[in-house]
């Protein structure tokens, strides 16, 4: 997949904000196992922490849950952090080598600091129920594994946009999350400075959304 422009993730940006209200969003990441049976000699390459031998899709999507951008084929047994940190786009983003676009004051934040656009993390349902391929373990070498994926994730874009959304897609989609419970790394002073930024921005009830309490409960 072509690397969004500059341009694209400002509309990327703009659909976040029309469809969930959070501004300066270029993109929801998420990691799925896609399975696979034991590759010849691999050992434990593959056998995840859920107990199965997989590959991993590592993905963003936009507000449409179309992919924009993709890396597959990370050992099952990795975490989703390294396998992101490892990815061509995770090597540019932590490079400040990915073209966002320059930092934006948030809506309705008069006199307020200039905020970085951020992708975040989002249990987002990826690929669509119609690739049936993936209801069961893939029965071919891990390459080809690859290329099926690959296939199915331009596939799943094309028929996005020519369709729309359709939520029964995603809920009856059974696919694993690469996610492992077991901790997080410490972020950046620079990273937690602007999840703060947020909280505090989310918190003001200028804006506040109608719905927000009760889906926090």
């Amino acid at each position: 997949m072509v690397e969004p422009t500059m341009q694209d993730w400002l509309d990327i940006a703009e659909g976040f904000y029309s469809k969930t209200q959070f501004p300066n969003c270029v993109g929801a990441v998420d990691g799925k196992h896609i399975r696979l049976e034991c590759p010849p000699k691999s050992g434990t390459l593959y056998y995840n922490y859920k107990h199965f031998f997989s590959i991993i899709l590592m993905a963003i999507c936009d507000a449409n849950y179309c992919f924009t951008i993709i890396d597959v084929g990370s050992y099952g047994k990795e975490s989703d952090c390294n396998i992101f940190k490892k990815s061509s786009f995770g090597k540019k983003l932590y490079n400040e080598k990915v073209n966002f676009p320059q930092p934006q004051c948030l809506p309705e934040d008069d006199g307020g600091i200039p905020q970085p656009y951020v992708i975040v993390g989002d249990e987002v349902g990826i690929l669509s129920n119609k690739w049936r391929v993936f209801h069961t373990a893939l029965l071919v070498e891990s390459d080809f594994g690859v290329a099926i994926t690959k296939a199915c994730c331009v596939l799943h874009n094309f028929v996005r946009r020519r369709d729309g959304y359709c939520p029964e897609d995603t809920q009856t989609c059974d696919m694993e999350d690469a996610n492992e419970k077991v901790g997080v790394g410490n972020s950046t002073s620079v990273a937690k400075d602007v999840r703060d930024y947020f909280v505090n921005y989310f918190n003001q009830p200028i804006h506040a959304l109608s719905w927000q309490n009760k889906v926090i409960g």
